[in-house]
């Protein structure tokens, strides 16, 4: 048994969310935090991510509230005129500056990586066993509740033969060179991200398959951007739609025409709603895959065959299989975020989940005098979503939690001063005429667009 440890928080899990939460909190109150991972970095599932990762979403938007990743706008290039989406070297990177400059630097930050956390507190070095107890005076976090599975660290979930050569997406660039074909198994952005670099490096549509069991709906990246008058005009469009479409289908369809949404497939009605950002070049790339297998999931890759829920297709015997399959974000029960000494950190609004766990820790810092019902009031949590439906239910959610964090002054005046909230307004924003102008149509939209999405989401 190890040297006991005393700190304030225990936040267990250094990713996106572990960091945000212990920035916040370390900005508005003098405490001290442990902050544990059993990585040997912070950073997270961006640690093990594949090489060619971006940030689906512009870099402003990520990262923790003190130091803003933002790297501006993008001057060539297919997005010119859109903001930058930072590299997963250059994420890394970034925690790793705010690691070492901002928390260690600070002396109220022990930063233990390596080792895993019991539920009791007890922590355990990974690489020798040692158990080592903590005693916390205040609070443990938990930011590994919704942490993501990727294919680096997930067993693809099919059987795969001998004879076939399957890998990880990470793995992709070390035999793309050899293969002569290629079958891409996932639905989601890492299956889109796949399937968008084998093309860009000159690999001819038809030697990609791509099984997707589930078509998915994106938002289109121009829309999701850090301009007030931008992102304000799609939350305008989503309410708007809300209010009047008679069904979750119909509300999708009228995201879709008016620019809002993007599917792979004009002529196939996505089931799936995970709802990453992508940008109409990459829409472009991707429709020229024709060799699409929609017969449900794939169980069992054999050599020249793919066995599915829906009957076998034939594939060259030579095929390099691409596992892009993980579950990615997790959609899990919403939980109170605060309890007896105890914090489960959870997006507070729909996505964006490095604002959600600034502003809890904003809230737990600056609002100790309150019950933990009364924080869970103040800063309901929200969960995440997989189908269209889902993804309604969580935009109605996150309204409603918006509404209620937005209503204390305080609270609301540190959101609108924080770039990792897409809906800030900065006091300069405030004299733009088409800021204004999207304002005054917001106020007319979301009393009758957040009861049209309790409608289609009940």
């Amino acid at each position: 048994m190890g040297q006991p440890l005393e700190t304030d928080y225990l936040v267990v899990g250094a990713g996106a969310t572990g960091m945000a939460f212990a920035d916040a909190l370390l900005d508005h109150e003098d405490v001290h935090v442990t902050l544990v991972d059993r990585r040997d970095a912070p950073g997270g599932h961006w640690r093990d991510a594949y090489p060619f990762v971006r940030l689906h979403q512009a870099s402003s938007f990520y990262g923790v509230a003190s130091t803003s990743l933002d790297g501006g706008v993008q001057t060539s290039g297919p997005e010119a005129g859109l903001h930058v989406r930072a590299t997963g070297a250059e994420v890394c990177a970034y925690y790793d500056r705010v690691l070492t400059e901002r928390f260690v630097a600070s002396g109220r930050v022990t930063f233990l990586g390596g080792h895993d956390a019991a539920d009791d507190g007890t922590l355990v070095e990974r690489a020798t066993g040692a158990v080592r107890p903590v005693r916390v005076r205040r609070r443990v976090v938990d930011a590994r509740y919704l942490a993501p599975t990727i294919p680096a660290l997930t067993p693809p979930p099919f059987v795969v033969d001998e004879q076939v050569r399957c890998v990880p997406v990470g793995e992709l660039p070390t035999v793309a060179d050899d293969a002569g074909s290629f079958v891409v198994v996932g639905s989601g952005k890492t299956a889109t991200d796949a399937v968008v670099w084998l093309l860009e490096r000159g690999t001819h549509p038809d030697q990609i398959t791509w099984v997707r069991p589930r078509d998915p709906w994106m938002l289109d990246r121009a829309v999701v951007q850090p301009d007030a008058a931008v992102f304000r005009t799609m939350v305008a469009e989503l309410l708007e739609a809300a209010a009047e479409a008679p069904t979750v289908d119909a509300f999708f369809t009228r995201l879709e025409d008016v620019g809002v949404m993007l599917r792979l497939d004009p002529g196939v009605r996505p089931t799936m709603a995970r709802v990453p950002t992508l940008a109409r070049w990459e829409l472009e790339l991707l429709r020229s895959v024709e060799q699409v297998v929609r017969r449900g999931h794939l169980r069992r890759a054999s050599p020249g065959v793919l066995h599915l829920d829906a009957g076998d297709v034939a594939v060259p015997r030579d095929a390099v299989v691409v596992h892009c399959a993980a579950e990615g974000l997790r959609v899990r029960p919403v939980v109170p975020i605060w309890s007896p000494g105890r914090i489960v950190v959870q997006p507070v609004r729909a996505g964006f989940p490095c604002f959600g766990a600034a502003l809890i820790g904003h809230v737990e810092a600056t609002r100790g005098d309150r019950s933990d019902a009364g924080l869970n009031a103040l800063c309901p949590s929200t969960g995440y979503f997989s189908t269209p439906r889902e993804w309604v239910a969580g935009q109605a959610a996150g309204a409603l939690s918006t509404a209620a964090f937005m209503a204390d002054h305080d609270l609301a005046r540190w959101s609108h001063g924080t770039t990792l909230n897409p809906s800030r307004i900065s006091p300069e924003d405030r004299e733009r005429p088409e800021v204004q102008a999207v304002q005054d149509r917001l106020r007319a939209a979301t009393e009758p667009g957040v009861r049209g999405l309790l409608r289609l989401a009940a």
